[in-house]
């Protein structure tokens, strides 16, 4: 099974950036789609980005579009998101996720009912 362990989360201030990386363990990372969720305290976890496993097919949030990147380097088992022009709004745990299926369909993607397996999660705290 996949694990999946979240790290570079952290406090920055309002207009600063962060980079989140998601390590995976497991022989299938390079076949799944991977994405990052977010849940603010009191807050239902909400889609932020995912890409597909050919790295070529990249989808977001319109909350995030244009400040935050999502990438993976099959290579090395990680998926990262890029973090800029951070609001005091997106401060919340930050949890990668991947889904084996690989769906062309986000509509689909952007359900967290979607994905297989889930990280521990990152705090990301943004200061105004």
């Amino acid at each position: 099974q996949v694990q999946l362990v979240e790290s570079g989360g952290g406090l920055v201030q309002a207009g600063g950036s962060l980079r989140l990386s998601c390590a995976a363990s497991g022989r299938t990372f390079s076949t799944y789609a991977m994405g990052w969720f977010r849940q603010a305290p009191g807050q239902e976890r909400e889609f932020v980005a995912v890409i597909r496993r050919s790295g070529g097919s990249t989808y977001y949030a319109d909350s995030v579009k244009g400040r935050f990147t999502i990438s993976r380097d099959n290579a090395k088992n990680t998926v990262y998101l890029q973090m800029t022009s951070l609001k005091p709004e997106d401060t919340a745990v930050y949890y990668c996720a991947a889904d084996r299926h690989d769906s062309a369909n986000y509509d689909l993607l952007v359900s967290q009912y979607e994905y297989d397996h889930w990280g521990q999660g990152t705090q990301g705290t943004v200061s105004s």
